[in-house]
């Protein structure tokens, strides 16, 4: 057994030991309730006996008189004593709210318990002699009840031992079934935790009898059946919300796989195409360009540009490769978000002539990586040239509402259609393959904003119409300067 495995085999021993050991303190904590309810109602029981066989008492002198001597050891063996007070009892009388719940005959009497002491008597006859005690008045007389309870005593004694033993034998079979209790009900979690091992380990796909887990069987998932889900209905109401958790986590790997297969079917699609046309320029100059000075300078041209293509392509494949390996690096910087729409401005203006650029910017400063979100930027200024005809109107926004600072694109292109927008920001998306074609573009840029402003804390907006515009809104948290 490797130490990873002695790891996790410890792990599991500890969480059966801990819950096993919890388990047991319950029921002691349970058993030791049981006991005070015991010894409390024994209590009660004991009080109420006396003051009924102290009314008892009273009523017998009043009907009879004072007991005779074969009278008073005929009461002594029923454990009750009647005789005249040559004293008064250190007791206490009762409350005069309390008074009304006792008969009229030992409502005013003084009541005392009275344990004989004797310092050789153990811990177990400790009770034995206990008594019950009253000081009233009966015709004038002043009277002394004393009532034992030994015998009963005794009967209370006798069965809170026999509570005790079936307590300790109870709590001593429950540390050695529960542990089994315990281990059973947590196999679907040591099955699943083998199966993890498993699945870190490169060992091809699995078999079905090797997927027992969770309460139901995780059949062969592999990357060819990650669509399978844990049955929530048979599994235990203990482990549902740890099912819920992992068929969620399987659909996320699923989702996830997919489109990392989507993507680099896309990628190789999207490389096919430049590549094809480099050979075919290659084989243009092959055959004719060495002597056509025409041809020659065309394909020169065209392989710059489809170089030039590749390079961007592969470059945001990199990009995006590194967001998702969490591998990029932002450095964070307060800056005026209207300042760099500025730039944005003049540099687009510089270098694009066939549009009417318009721009408003207010002072809105950020805490963001600069480069990263006027990459963002620009990606939206692009994205709108590329859609909007020549003379078209872009019009660039930098506002502040709420704390949130917004910088958004506003063009009179030809639009959106309500069933695309929210597919926009997918990877290698278009809407018109002929028309991105035209435009040069990959699909991946609208991606790559999203991945910016997400990094940042913040979302995109789209608002679009077809034949009239759209206006792509880039929001991030706002920074206050001072």
């Amino acid at each position: 057994m490797s130490k990873k495995q002695e790891k996790i085999h410890t792990i599991g021993f500890s969480i059966v030991s801990k819950l096993n050991v919890q388990l047991w303190v319950r029921s002691l904590g349970l058993f030791l309730v049981l006991n005070l309810v015991f010894i409390v109602a024994s209590s009660a029981m004991l009080l109420v006996t006396g003051e009924r066989k102290a009314l008892q008492a009273v009523q017998h002198v009043k009907m009879y008189g004072w007991p005779t001597e074969g009278e008073s050891r005929w009461l002594d063996q029923q454990g009750l004593e009647i005789s005249q007070s040559l004293g008064t009892l250190g007791g206490i009388a009762l409350p005069e709210a309390i008074k009304e719940v006792f008969p009229p005959e030992t409502q005013d009497a003084i009541r005392m318990i009275h344990l004989p002491r004797d310092s050789d008597v153990s811990l177990y006859h400790l009770f034995d002699q206990l008594q019950y005690q009253l000081e009233l008045d009966i015709e004038g007389v002043p009277t002394r009840v004393v009532i034992n309870f030994s015998s009963l005593i005794w009967v209370l004694k006798t069965l809170f031992l026999v509570l005790l033993v079936v307590q300790l034998l109870s709590l001593f079979k429950t540390m050695i079934t529960r542990a089994d209790l315990i281990r059973d009900v947590l196999k679907p979690i040591s099955d699943l935790t083998r199966q993890a091992q498993t699945l870190s380990q490169d060992k091809g796909p699995l078999s079905v009898q090797e997927m027992q887990a969770l309460a139901g069987t995780l059949d062969e998932i592999n990357a060819a059946r990650l669509d399978t889900r844990i049955d929530l209905d048979s599994t235990q109401d203990e482990l549902k919300n740890l099912a819920v958790a992992i068929n969620r986590l399987l659909a996320r790997i699923n989702e996830s796989y997919r489109l990392q297969a989507r993507f680099v079917s896309d990628a190789s699609h999207e490389l096919r195409t430049p590549i094809a046309a480099i050979q075919g320029y290659a084989n243009l100059l092959d055959r004719w360009g060495k002597n056509d000075p025409e041809a020659l300078q065309e394909s020169i041209d065209a392989l710059k540009e489809e170089a030039a293509n590749m390079k961007d392509l592969v470059e945001q494949l990199l990009f995006l490769a590194r967001g998702d390996n969490n591998t990029m690096h932002l450095d964070f910087e307060l800056f005026d978000l209207g300042n760099l729409a500025q730039t944005i401005f003049r540099e687009t203006e510089m270098i694009n002539g066939g549009h009417v650029f318009q721009i408003q910017a207010s002072e809105v400063f950020i805490l963001a990586d600069q480069g990263l979100v006027k990459q963002a930027c620009r990606i939206l200024v692009d994205n709108a040239i590329k859609y909007t005809p020549a003379g078209g109107t872009i019009r660039l926004v930098v506002t502040s509402t709420e704390g949130q600072a917004c910088f958004s694109v506003q063009d009179s292109g030809i639009g959106i259609p309500p069933d695309v927008i929210p597919h926009i920001f997918e990877r290698f998306y278009r809407a018109d393959e002929s028309r991105a074609r035209a435009t040069g573009g990959t699909g991946l840029g609208l991606s790559i904003a999203k991945w910016i402003v997400e990094r940042h804390g913040g979302h995109l907006e789209v608002l679009s119409r077809e034949d009239f515009g759209s206006r792509i809104s880039l929001v991030l948290p706002q920074n206050d300067a001072t």
